[in-house]
């Protein structure tokens, strides 16, 4: 299912399950999408953050495994503690955005895991990587 062009203010995504849903220049402004199902979704040309505004998106603990983000302005977005294996930034703007504690990796075992990403593209300038492990990820053309 694919949404175009829809605005959403102060939306509760929290707790949804929006898996395998497409988002196309669509803007959330102050939405919560924390502990929300967003495998498989891909969001394109869309706005996570007002201008002017000192906060984006809460992605905090949202299952974000093989999401796609495409030409999206993401600054200031929060993705601390959210399950990331697999994601896909291309062309974002992520400036300040916080991932720490943010998970990358796959666990197979106790000493064995796989961490997978795609990031290309994208302003990472401020953004805060604290406990995050990229081992073996694909970052193309960083601006930061």
């Amino acid at each position: 299912m694919e949404t175009y062009n829809h605005t959403y203010r102060h939306h509760n995504f929290s707790h949804k399950d929006l898996s395998d849903l497409t988002f196309t220049a669509c803007t959330f402004i102050r939405s919560d999408f924390r502990r929300a199902n967003l495998r498989d979704t891909t969001f394109v040309n869309c706005k996570f953050i007002e201008q002017g505004d000192i906060e984006g998106c809460h992605f905090d603990v949202a299952d974000l495994r093989d999401a796609s983000f495409q030409q999206c302005q993401l600054a200031m977005a929060n993705f601390s503690n959210a399950n990331c294996y697999g994601i896909e930034f291309r062309a974002c703007d992520l400036k300040g955005a916080n991932f720490s504690r943010t998970n990358f990796a796959h666990q197979v075992s106790n000493r064995m895991y796989f961490c997978s990403a795609f990031i290309s593209g994208c302003n990472l300038s401020y953004a805060n990587m604290e406990r995050v492990c990229l081992e073996n990820v694909s970052c193309l053309k960083i601006a930061g």
